[in-house]
């Protein structure tokens, strides 16, 4: 089953702080809902292990994650892909784009991405209203980690 999925968010923060934390494994982590593990195996690719939820399925995903045509600190494609034993699959990508606005700065994204196995029998409905709950919950978080000021230790 495909499904696409598109949108902006205007995050309080300028584009290289968001550019550095969209880079950032710990930071994603912290944002993505269910993410259990999420590690750098190169360059521009990362292991991750997420476990969720869809309607009455439970599963546990592991997969790798990769960033590709990379146009810093203006945006990329994110390609992924990950195995959730009989509950099925989930493989997709996603162009992000980050635009200087007033506010801070303007992330578009436009996502592609196929689910099958048991995921897909849930129905269109179902696991797009998963998909969209997910990503308001990423953007809220990663909205939140943009505005946060980092911390400046002080020697004593």
């Amino acid at each position: 089953m495909a499904m696409e999925m598109k949108g902006e968010v205007v995050l309080p923060a300028d584009r290289m702080t968001v550019w550095t934390k969209l880079n950032d494994p710990e930071v994603l982590k912290s944002c993505i809902n269910g993410v259990q593990t999420m590690e750098r195996t190169g360059e521009n690719t990362f292991a991750a292990s997420v476990k969720m939820k869809i309607g009455p399925v439970s599963a546990a995903f592991k997969g790798n994650v990769e960033l590709s045509n990379i146009d810093a600190p203006n945006g990329y494609r994110i390609s992924g892909a990950g195995e959730g034993g009989i509950a099925g699959f989930a493989k997709g990508g996603a162009d992000v784009r980050l635009t200087e606005v007033p506010e801070g700065t303007l992330l578009s994204y436009d996502v592609q991405a196929t689910v099958g196995g048991k995921i897909a029998q849930m129905g269109a409905r179902l696991i797009d209203g998963v998909a969209k709950k997910t990503a308001d919950q990423f953007f809220a978080s990663f909205a939140a980690a943009c505005a946060a000021e980092p911390v400046v230790e002080t020697a004593v």
